[in-house]
Parts: C-alpha cells; structure tokens; sequence
C-alpha cells in the first residue's frame, strides 16, 4: 500500500483527492494539510508521495522540500512556469516529480489527438472555458494542447485579422501563433474545444469534465506509477498514460 500525503486538502480538489486516496485499495492516506499546515508533516507521517492541489506560489516552496526528503511529488496545480519546471529538475534528484495541468483522462487524450491533427489542417484555435475561482489564464491544458499542435506541424496559415476593434477579441497568441481564448463562468467545471480547420472542411475536439471526480482516476494513476520511476521530472499525464 503507497502511503500518500496531500497538500491543499481543505479545497475542493484537494477534498476531492483525499475521497480518493481514502477510498482506493492501494493507496492510505497518511497526512493531508491546508494552507496553514507544513510540510514537514509529511516527512513525519513517512509519505511516500505528496499530491500537491495549492497554487504555483506554494508549490514552489513545498516541492523543493519534498525533492530534499526523497518524497515523490504528483504537482495538479497550473499556472508554472518554464523556469519552475527546470528548478524541479535541479531538485528531484533523488525522488520522482509528476507535473500535470489535467488529470482528466480524457483531456490528455483529447491534447493527443489534437497533435495527431495537426499536420492536416492549416488553422487551428483552441477554446478553454473553466469556473469563475480559476485565477490564471489561459489555463495549462490549453497551453500544453497548442505547443503539442505547433510541435506537431509547423505548417500554419497567418492570421487574417488586420485589426481588432476590441482589442483582445482574437484571444491570445499560443505557440505557432495558435490563438487561445479563454471563458471564466459561474457552473462551468473545466472544458476545452479544440478547433482545426482546412479547406471545405472543420474539426472539432471537445472535452468536458463535469465534475471534479474526473480527474482522481489520473491522479491516482500518477501516484501509483510515480513510485517506480527513476528520479527526475515528467510533464504531463501521457507519458504515465503510455502516449
């Protein structure tokens, strides 16, 4: 049995993941702490890996306390950035440390078969629509999806638009030039479409998580796996996933 800690317990992923780890065969619940709690509680309830719900501002601080005591990190928060993954990489040296924006299966699937797209279509735009306590845009599945299309093909059409008359109206610009627009409404959960286009013709690949319990089955994945993985970092849930 993997003996797992979970840091923001008291929000709602955070919540979720503790049902979660609760309720799984192989997996016990050791320690789980909010934003008052400390890391060092982990160390002391012997935890194996850390499932880490805070915001990229704590995760900073707890993972580098993690990769010091050996602990295994599964990181769900968004908002890092390229400098944190590379001070993760300085750090696990002696343990694991899973980064994943989503741990909705379908959502790395659908971040899969958008770049499977990609090389056939010459336009592309990716749509994320989230709820209203989401505070970083756009959020880092949609970010991950358009750098998996702009590494896929580097073939894209240049942007009609000579002006806009609100700015701002044509989202912001992703990799490759992809435009990404995000929507923050009240009663959404997380869902992001996936639009290509090519002559005569569109593609669209939607997912929708519409509950948080979509994404504990990743998660639990990722926290089962992580532990016989050689020390280092992995990015994403497809890797853990084998695509």
């Amino acid at each position: 049995m993997i003996r797992v800690g979970v840091c923001g317990a008291t929000g709602r992923m955070g919540t979720e993941a503790c049902r979660a780890v609760e309720a799984d065969p192989d997996t016990e619940l050791v320690a789980a702490i909010g934003s008052a709690g400390s890391v060092a509680e982990f160390v002391d309830a012997s935890a194996e890996v850390v499932v880490d719900f805070t915001v990229a501002e704590a995760v900073r601080t707890n993972t580098g306390r993690l990769a010091e005591a050996g602990i295994h990190a599964v990181i769900g928060t968004s908002g890092l950035t390229p400098d944190d993954i590379g001070a993760l990489r300085e750090a696990f040296v002696r343990s694991h440390c899973i980064v994943a924006p989503n741990f909705a299966v379908g959502a790395v699937l659908m971040t899969h078969f958008a770049a499977l797209a990609a090389p056939y279509f010459d336009t592309a735009e990716v749509i994320e629509l989230h709820h209203d306590r989401k505070v970083d845009a756009p959020s880092g599945t949609a970010l991950t999806t358009a750098e998996a299309m702009a590494g896929a093909s580097g073939e894209w059409a240049p942007d009609p638009t000579a002006s806009e008359v609100l700015p701002g109206s044509r989202g912001g610009r992703g990799p490759s030039g992809i435009r990404i627009h995000s929507v923050r409404l009240k009663g959404l959960v997380a869902h992001q479409e996936v639009l290509l286009g090519g002559p005569g013709e569109t593609l669209t690949i939607r997912h929708d998580s519409i509950d948080r319990s979509a994404f504990m089955p990743g998660m639990l994945l990722a926290t089962k796996r992580i532990v016989a993985l050689e020390p280092g970092v992995t990015v994403g849930l497809g890797e853990v996933l084998g695509i």
